[in-house]
């Protein structure tokens, strides 16, 4: 009973998009274990006792939040289905506080990069050029990693389709493209069978798991925070830092404040302006701006 209704919901989204990769495989595994119990419909107490044999906190949650969909889909047709409650299994989710870098942080971050060996090969200048790219860019890794040589453009990078299932183009500063230039002038006499623009001393994809470890290493020689927040310093924080320039960039005239936003959620390939709306309190300049715009409304002033 399980199995046809799980094979059902697969086909409809994946008709509207999505992948559904790891989450088919866990919905394979409930299914057989739910099997074993004798269950036909999904049981609240076999969803938690099968989420509760995850290795850590966020997996458990992650397969409950999964059987939650998957039980609302079947549920909609079927009342003997159960919809487990949701959020028993961890804490409300906190966001990690981003790292902002500073233009002289980053300075050093490629200076780093560009002294790594071995001596004569592409390695320092792919490196370089990937943190320097999502740095100015705001990229997500896994779109920087996923770029062909065929997406780089006159009018800029074409992001084929990633998260949220968009894909976009991004514009390049003039500066930024004649460093992209200088980058694929060699990157293009490497003799390799991988399209991929940025590529390791293998003539292969770089692996997002290299480039995190490379990067923390990167961090510590160039003498940033080695742990700011209680945490490691993330690939993820330079695309913050990126979008906190670009919002501290933004005219202070209302009409012009709202299609900056739009622009900037665009640009950065948010699925809506609540993910733009994220990096609004980031800094203190960011805050500050708005404390004082919300202490002239209370004012009697406009917004």
């Amino acid at each position: 009973m399980l199995v046809p209704a799980i094979d059902n919901y697969l086909e409809v989204r994946r008709a509207l998009g999505f992948k559904l990769e790891g989450t088919e495989w866990l919905l394979r595994s409930f299914a057989e274990f739910a099997t074993t119990r004798g269950d036909r419909y999904i049981v609240s107490e076999t969803a938690i006792a099968w989420a509760e044999q995850a290795a850590s906190v966020h997996q458990r949650n992650r397969r409950l939040k999964t059987i939650i969909t998957l039980a609302r889909f079947l549920h909609a047709e079927d009342e003997q289905h159960d919809i487990p409650p949701n959020g028993i299994l961890c804490p409300r989710p906190q966001r990690p506080v981003p790292y902002i870098f500073t233009e002289e942080e980053l300075r050093c971050l490629i200076r780093e990069a560009c002294r790594l060996g071995p001596a004569g090969s592409l390695r320092p200048l792919t490196y370089s050029t990937l943190f320097g790219l999502l740095a100015v860019t705001g990229l997500r890794i896994s779109e920087a990693l996923a770029l062909r040589l065929e997406n780089i453009t006159d009018d800029g990078l074409v992001i084929r389709k990633t998260k949220f299932h968009k894909s976009r183009l991004v514009p390049l500063h003039a500066s930024s493209a004649v460093a992209l230039g200088r980058y694929l002038q060699r990157r293009q006499c490497v003799v390799s069978d991988d399209d991929h623009l940025f590529v390791s001393l293998r003539r292969t994809r770089l692996c997002y798991a290299t480039v995190r470890r490379l990067f923390q290493r990167l961090c510590s020689a160039a003498g940033l925070p080695h742990q700011p927040y209680g945490r490691r310093l993330r690939l993820h924080d330079l695309r913050h830092s990126a979008a906190v320039r670009m919002l501290v960039a933004c005219p202070h005239e209302r009409e012009r404040v709202t299609s900056h936003m739009l622009a900037l959620s665009t640009y950065l390939g948010h699925g809506s302006l609540r993910g733009t709306f994220w990096y609004l309190h980031s800094t203190p300049d960011l805050m500050r701006d708005i404390a004082s715009a919300g202490e002239a409304w209370m004012a009697g002033g406009a917004l």
